[in-house]
């Protein structure tokens, strides 16, 4: 019998984005209180040769996961301004998610790489070792990370999106233990995950350190391109850390390894209310039928005792992978949401 897929997410506004073996779903919870869903067939970059070969499957993960991540924000976003521009009567502005996601890119370039430059810059003429000041400029990237992570989670947007992180990871958790796909069962389960992105940041951290070690200490602007341009390499490794970690967690000297990893998510995730469960569960169902060409069974909701129509929910049969001679369409019962296959 060969090894069961890896099926692994994010959270977004008010839902949870899944990556399947064909097919990413997207399970939102709308003002209404349906669960919307989309499901999307995945292209062939995200599902050929690349994506199995090691060291550079990594640098396909994290292209995957910019375009699939940004996208499934995206998406989310515009749902909830839809359900607010229908309230107020007026029309979701497109340029405000562009302006939003831009900001947050030069912060994240400002907060992770230019900050802790400056600051290494500044303790320099007190250190003569150079792996010593690629420790320092580690620490304090490692630092502002934590206060980040910590900091915006009083954001009340923010620690909804953080529940969601651990739903999906409750979700994940009992997808892969084999229990049956249910409020009660997930619940039990841990917010944390070996194979968390959070985790994977804390890899890429130490990773960089490794690899900055060998460069010295160039002039300040060659410092920031070398941190840019090794980017690929430091995310190709740090995937194969995760990747192992992930497939042998249960080894008791692996799972010392992960603990600080493990730690981390308590920052990144809260414990989830039922509702958010079962869009997780929603998302984590729609990825594992559009995989298999199976209808997405309609979600249940325990609140109203009834059944909460998903959006787009049909019983056709499942669609093409990408690589079929037929252009790939949404899957089951994830076929009104209007997104267009990945480029």
């Amino acid at each position: 019998m060969g090894q069961r897929f890896s099926y692994g997410g994010q959270a977004v506004l008010e839902g949870v984005m899944i990556r399947g073996e064909r097919f990413v779903s997207l399970a939102v919870r709308r003002r209404s209180g349906q669960i919307h869903t989309d499901c999307e067939a995945l292209g062939s970059l995200y599902t050929g040769r690349l994506r199995r070969l090691p060291l550079v499957r990594g640098i396909v993960v994290l292209v995957e996961t910019l375009v699939l991540g940004l996208k499934a924000l995206d998406r989310s976003a515009r749902i909830a301004l839809e359900d607010v521009a229908e309230e107020e009567g007026q029309e979701a502005p497109g340029w405000f998610l562009v302006v939003a996601m831009g900001f947050a890119f030069v912060l994240a370039l400002g907060l992770f790489i230019v900050i802790p430059l400056f600051l290494t810059r500044a303790t320099d003429p007190y250190i003569t070792s150079d792996v010593l000041s690629n420790l320092v400029e580690g620490v304090i990237r490692l630092l502002i990370l934590i206060a980040y992570l910590w900091a915006i989670a009083f954001i009340p947007d923010v620690k909804r999106v953080f529940a969601y992180h651990g739903a999906e990871h409750k979700a994940v958790h009992a997808y892969e233990e084999g229990v049956p796909l249910e409020i009660e069962e997930v619940r039990r389960f841990s917010t944390a995950h070996a194979r968390c992105g959070t985790a994977f940041l804390l890899v890429v951290v130490v990773v960089a350190i490794l690899a900055f070690a060998f460069l010295g200490r160039p002039p300040l602007v060659w410092r920031f391109l070398s941190r840019i341009a090794l980017i690929p390499v430091i995310a190709a490794i740090s995937y194969e850390v995760i990747r192992f970690s992930g497939a042998h967690s249960g080894n008791r000297l692996v799972r010392a390894v992960l603990y600080p990893s493990l730690w981390l998510q308590s920052l990144s995730t809260r414990q989830p209310d039922d509702g958010q469960i079962e869009v997780a569960i929603q998302a984590v169902k729609a990825a594992i039928a559009a995989d298999k060409g199976e209808p997405v069974p309609v979600a249940v909701s325990e609140d109203v005792g009834k059944a909460s129509p998903t959006d787009g929910a049909t019983s056709a049969p499942a669609t093409p992978p990408p690589d079929s001679p037929q252009t790939p369409q949404a899957g089951p019962g994830c076929g009104t949401g209007g997104q267009p296959p990945p480029a």
